[in-house]
């Protein structure tokens, strides 16, 4: 409703008046007469009508470019947790921390080994070893007799920053007779006779080693490991020798499977008899390994050096699968320096005498093979070719001198050979084991390898079986046989000669009466075989031994 501004005010006048007379009776009273009733009424319009439109639309193409600046995020998270799926399989045979091995026989001889480990689940574990083998045939041929004992220690220690190092100390007494005058002796159709004293060569060898690596994977996939290695070695009649080795390796893994290695070594050697001879090298050995699914390819070298001398040799190796899981060839081609040193050469033989010459013999070897599975047995064949520098070859300066020892002397050969090994476990419980090898020498000074032999095969059996598996009683059969060629040497006149042959066979058994106690029996060389392995030199013969087992 619209109201007029002049009606409005002619309004509030009268609502005025009304209350001024209402409030006060003294005022005068005036008489209003009402001539008509007021009417408000509004006046017409006309209305306007109006409709709403949208605004036209924007028909037009516009190109809008946008700048985001880049910014690297950080997202952390946690690895994800890989679970291996779960595989049944053979339970693990029960360890042992302590073995003892106890026994005697015949020629007089006794025999003793042991080991004990102390070790914690964590860091840290220690092993304490010894080992003694002495027989005395005195009364068949005086004075064939030896004696080896060997005691050691080994531990090592687990940081808990993922490194390890481990140390080692060592002591081994080789004692040999030159009980070869008796041949030489029968030989002359004389009596010879000497005491022990007069013909014992002793061999006493202090070892001791330390080295630090990675005991655990590291986060770049890096292995490490730098350690060294020292021995002292003497003899009754006034040889000795040091030795001193660093070794220190790195190898880097690419893609968990393609090592790259990097060697370096020094390995020197003081020789002492009447004189002093040095023999010192050094190595860098560089190599990388590279697997794929059908095969391996190594790549590598070995760089030595001698007296400021430089030697290059191949570190290479291919191999391929041709039937997956059956056959399988590879070929290769390596080489080095290697020692021939008063503790190597006694060690093959320790009727030499104390005056030798040491020197280092240059090899380059070049191979190729197959090998596989065929119904489980395990089988590598191998041919190869070797070039040697100053080999090593042994022969007596006299060999009616009244005590027999040889002399050391080096020739280079060309060396052809194949040799082939297999493992077959037949049955549950029998394994068949067996190796054979075939060298043909070709030497340019010497007519013979002398003493060194060309064929050997090796054949050995053994079958486990338990008898009562709640008492923990088991058996275990042993069978060995072994054929070696007889090695060439030089008789009386001068003449290219081979001693006999090598033919034994041995037997042996260990019964476990319960699971901690139990013996053994072993016989060797049923066939009572003599051969001189060294000329003047015949071996024992038929021998045995029994006794008793303990493990804890």
């Amino acid at each position: 409703m619209k109201i007029s501004k002049n009606n409005f005010l002619l309004l509030l006048f009268a609502c005025l008046a009304t209350s001024v007379f209402a409030q006060d009776p003294e005022l005068p009273v005036e008489e209003v007469d009402i001539i008509k009733s007021f009417d408000a009424r509004l006046e017409a319009t006309d209305r306007f009508q109006v409709d709403p439109e949208l605004p036209p639309l924007d028909t037009s193409t516009r190109r809008l470019d946008y700048q985001v600046v880049t910014k690297p995020l950080e997202v952390e998270y946690l690895p994800p947790k890989i679970r291996p799926l779960a595989m049944s399989g053979e339970d693990l045979p029960e360890s042992y921390d302590g073995y003892l091995k106890l026994g005697g026989g015949f020629p007089a001889s006794l025999y003793g080994s042991g080991f004990y480990n102390f070790s914690n689940d964590e860091n840290f574990d220690l092993g304490l070893s010894a080992f003694h083998h002495s027989a005395n045939n005195n009364r068949n041929v005086e004075n064939q007799r030896f004696s080896f004992t060997k005691v050691g220690a080994d531990g090592t220690y687990q940081h808990d920053l993922g490194f390890a190092v481990n140390a080692g100390l060592g002591y081994t007494s080789d004692v040999v007779h030159f009980y070869g005058y008796n041949e030489v002796a029968e030989a002359l159709e004389e009596e010879y006779t000497f005491e022990k004293e007069a013909v014992r060569q002793r061999f006493s060898i202090f070892d001791a080693k330390a080295s630090i690596f990675n005991g655990v994977r590291t986060e770049a996939d890096f292995n490490y490991h730098a350690g060294l290695k020292l021995y002292f070695m003497e003899d009754n009649y006034a040889a000795r020798e040091n030795g001193f080795g660093l070794h220190i390796r790195g190898t880097k893994w690419f893609d968990g499977s393609h090592p790259l290695t990097i060697e370096l070594e020094t390995d020197f050697t003081s020789y002492r008899d009447t004189a002093k001879q040095s023999l010192n090298n050094f190595f860098l050995r560089p190599s990388y390994t590279y697997h794929a699914d059908i095969f391996k390819a190594k790549v590598g070298a070995n760089v030595a050096s001698h007296d400021d001398e430089y030697f290059f040799f191949p570190d290479v190796e291919l191999s391929a699968i041709i039937l997956k899981g059956l056959l399988g060839a590879y070929v290769g081609a390596t080489g080095t320096l290697q020692k021939n040193d008063f503790r190597t050469l006694s060690d093959y033989n320790p009727f030499i005498s104390s005056r030798i010459l040491v020197k280092n013999s240059h090899y380059y070897n070049f191979y190729g093979g197959v090998r596989g599975t065929i119904q489980r047995i395990d089988y590598d064949a191998q041919v190869g070719y070797k070039t040697v520098d100053n080999l090593a070859l042994f022969l007596l300066p006299d060999v009616n001198d009244s005590i027999p020892r040889f002399d050391v002397l080096y020739d280079t050969a060309r060396i052809f050979l194949i040799k082939g090994s297999l493992t077959a476990p037949l049955f549950s419980g029998f394994e068949l084991t067996g190796a054979v090898s075939q060298n043909f020498f070709s030497l340019d000074r010497e007519e013979k390898a002398w003493h060194l032999p060309s064929f050997t095969v090796n054949v050995g059996a053994r079958y486990t079986t338990v008898l009562d598996e709640k008492a923990g009683s088991t058996l275990v059969l042993r069978g060995d046989f072994f054929l070696e060629n007889g090695v060439p040497y030089l008789d009386d006149d001068g003449n290219a000669q081979n001693l006999n042959g090598l033919f034994d066979i041995s037997l042996g058994a260990d019964f476990f009466f319960v699971e901690n106690i139990g013996g053994f029996v072993q016989v060797n060389n049923l066939a009572n075989n003599k051969r001189e392995r060294w000329h003047r030199y015949p071996t024992f013969g038929i021998n045995a031994m029994l006794g008793l087992v303990a493990r804890f």
